[in-house]
């Protein structure tokens, strides 16, 4: 009436009104960056699941690569992939009815033997073992040499002075060796406390190529990189909203007639 304008002013993008907040655009990519993030991060849980299996180690014997109480992922192998060097996850009856971990010193038709210069002696070769606590020898007494027969694996723990290894077993049927076939897994990481993935054993290297690390890495940075993409995508819509109202604010307190 009297003339008043009848004209609205239609509310700014990001206002308190109950519509969307941020661009189409915005919107449809922080959409696609939750969705793909979800799909990456419980594929990599799912991935991790299926390859590895976690356990706790209960002794020193492998101290100082893994000390008791360590949580270690292992990758599930077949026996037939082990080599020399890798730390492994096997049951053995004659051993103990219960997983224990050690390392493949030797595989089937290897001699090893103990020690020389204080080191431990494969198919001839003294093996430099810089996994071992620095300044103790290969081994606390010496053994004869063992033929590893075909299709079993010559364990020893790290910690050679506290370890029930194969040198405990020497006097068994199979010479304190182990079937392939007993090995469930092969140690990758120390996860608690964060050591991270193990050290290849590079004095095997000249004796045969050394296995491969497991994908753990790439399942890792398929878990935070699917986090990342989650919370960033879900943190567009509060930040356009909190854009949106300071904009509001700055136009509110523009004076009258200024435009």
């Amino acid at each position: 009436m009297g003339g008043e304008s009848m004209t609205h002013t239609a509310p700014r993008s990001g206002g308190s009104g109950t519509g969307p907040v941020g661009s189409r655009t915005g919107q449809r990519l922080s959409g696609l960056a939750v969705a793909l993030g979800l799909v990456l991060f419980l594929g990599g849980f799912a991935w991790g699941a299926v390859v590895y299996r976690p356990y706790t180690v209960p002794t020193s014997s492998m101290t100082p690569t893994i000390d008791a109480g360590d949580r270690i992922l292992a990758q599930r192998v077949d026996g037939g992939e082990v080599r020399r060097g890798d730390v492994v996850v096997f049951k053995d009856a004659t051993w103990a009815n219960a997983p224990m971990v050690k390392r493949v010193v030797a595989v089937g038709g290897d001699t090893v033997s103990c020690c020389q210069d204080g080191r431990l002696k494969v198919n001839g070769k003294e093996i430099d073992e810089t996994y071992l606590p620095k300044g103790t020898p290969a081994e606390m007494s010496n053994f004869p040499t063992v033929t590893v027969p075909k299709g079993r694996l010559f364990l020893l723990g790290d910690e050679r002075g506290n370890s029930v290894d194969s040198t405990a077993h020497l006097t068994d049927a199979a010479s304190g060796t182990v079937a392939r076939s007993a090995v469930d897994a092969r140690v990758d990481a120390v996860v608690w406390p964060m050591k991270g993935m193990l050290e290849r054993p590079t004095g095997f290297e000249a004796l045969s190529t050394l296995s491969s690390p497991g994908p753990l890495r790439t399942i890792t940075f398929l878990v935070i990189a699917g986090a990342v993409l989650v919370l960033g995508g879900g943190a567009y819509g509060p930040i356009a909203k909190r854009a949106g109202a300071a904009r509001a604010r700055r136009g509110s307190a523009e004076p009258a007639g200024a435009r």
